[in-house]
């Protein structure tokens, strides 16, 4: 079944064929390894460990420091260096905890070890996903096992598996539809043992044929899983879109997936279940894609989390003399890099080189009223009105013009002719209002 696409969105430029058909590889650990406490939504995690410690493969390094807060895990056995704060990507500053790695791989202990599912009761599941530091892998980051604990867990009737990956450029999630569909129908399977009354629908885009192909002969086995084929429309893949996309409910900012009867989850994140409670393996890598005409070889990678950018690119060819600018993640939701010294960490997707920098070209410009920006937002919003509210530094007519409704999809910057900044207005204006309900 397929529902008609949503007439909002935008088509940009795919950029798939870079790194569509390049099959996952694996890159091996560095000398070096950097972990973020703060890999996730919420409060960060606080270090179980010192300088000086030894710590083990798959070993709990950082604790979750509240119920919305996840563990961190090292990804190579070896000795803490130092515990010291360093930038991340998005500018935040975030304890980071340095381990030498030792090359012996040493294990903790349990690590590895073969489980059947079917031994472990619902709450069981939900607190080895829990302690496995399992958090939404498609960008946001949340963790997972409050994702999948909803208080009306009997209302929930779909548990939507978002196979979208709408972003341009990013193959990583397609790649692991191609190649290991039956350990995210396992793990799909698994969450959806906590729901009785549900039923799972994997929507996918439908430019990524051979997955949709592949899932749908895979899931064959299973009798409450489908694929469900999906208008390729950005932003396709937001949570919102995609469930009333699946559902033809909606949902808005008050609102939780839940409260319309449904858990989303990310299909890295489905394997990232399976992984953890069939192989007891804690979230200690991940896939992610390099790709861009700026790099030499663009590829989807298998990485072990608290790795440089710098040296995954590296392993990977290098980029092109020509790059021009660095993306985390894809164009129109990832953030510009200032450089690639940056560890690996459980929202990493993607290393986007460029050698063409059209923002660079152009400068903003005045508004010149032509509305494309409000025929784009797939939250039908009025962007033009909301930037001159946020420019005013005038936040409650932001509010009242519903900008907190605003999903930071990119489509308003993406069709301005003029092109203004407005998601990056947008989400400074979000910044303050939240700000302002905390100081009331």
């Amino acid at each position: 079944m397929r529902r008609p696409s949503f007439k909002s969105g935008v088509h940009p430029f795919e950029g798939k064929m870079y790194s569509e058909g390049k099959e996952i590889v694996s890159v091996e650990p560095s000398d070096i390894m950097v972990y973020p406490v703060n890999q996730h939504i919420g409060a960060p995690a606080t270090p179980l460990v010192k300088v000086g410690d030894r710590v083990l493969k798959g070993m709990k390094i950082a604790e979750a420091s509240s119920f919305i807060s996840s563990p961190v895990f090292s990804s190579v056995s070896g000795t803490v260096k130092a515990l010291e704060k360093r930038t991340m990507i998005n500018g935040n500053e975030s304890m980071c905890i340095i381990v030498e790695n030792d090359f012996e791989d040493e294990c903790a202990e349990g690590f590895g070890d073969v489980k059947n599912p079917d031994d472990f009761s619902n709450e069981e599941i939900i607190n080895i996903v829990k302690e496995s530091g399992i958090v939404g892998l498609g960008g946001a980051g949340f963790p997972t096992n409050v994702k999948i604990s909803p208080k009306n867990a009997d209302n929930i009737d779909y548990v939507i598996v978002n196979g979208s990956e709408c972003e341009p450029y990013l193959t990583s999630d397609y790649r692991l539809m191609v190649e290991r569909a039956d350990e995210i129908l396992k793990g799909v399977s698994i969450a959806l043992r906590l729901f009785k009354n549900a039923k799972a629908v994997i929507g996918v885009e439908d430019n990524k044929p051979k997955a949709i192909e592949v899932l749908q002969e895979k899931c064959k086995n299973y009798n409450n899983i489908s694929v469900m084929s999906l208008k390729t429309r950005y932003p396709q893949g937001g949570e919102r879109r995609l469930i009333a996309s699946v559902t033809g409910r909606k949902i808005n900012s008050h609102m939780l997936p839940a409260d319309a009867g449904v858990v989303v989850l990310n299909t890295a994140t489905s394997y990232a279940i399976y992984d953890a409670v069939c192989n007891s393996h804690p979230l200690i890598h991940r896939v992610i894609t390099i790709t861009g005409d700026g790099a030499n070889s663009p590829c989807n990678v298998d990485v072990p989390l608290g790795v440089s950018h710098e040296y995954v690119v590296e392993k990977c060819g290098g980029l092109k003399d020509e790059t021009v600018k660095i993306i985390s993640g894809g164009p129109m939701m990832g953030m510009a890099m200032p450089g690639l010294d940056f560890p690996v960490i459980k929202t990493s997707s993607s290393v986007l080189a460029l050698t063409k920098d059209d923002v660079e070209q152009m400068q903003p410009t005045a508004c010149i009223h032509c509305g494309r920006c409000v025929t784009a937002c797939p939250e039908n919003l009025v962007p033009q009105l909301m930037a001159a509210a946020s420019n005013a530094k005038d936040y409650e007519r932001f509010e009242t013009l519903n900008g907190m409704e605003c999903i930071e999809c990119g489509c308003c910057t993406y069709v301005c002719p003029a092109k203004r900044p407005l998601t990056q207005t947008f989400k400074l204006a979000k910044v303050q209002v939240r700000a302002s309900k905390v100081v009331k």
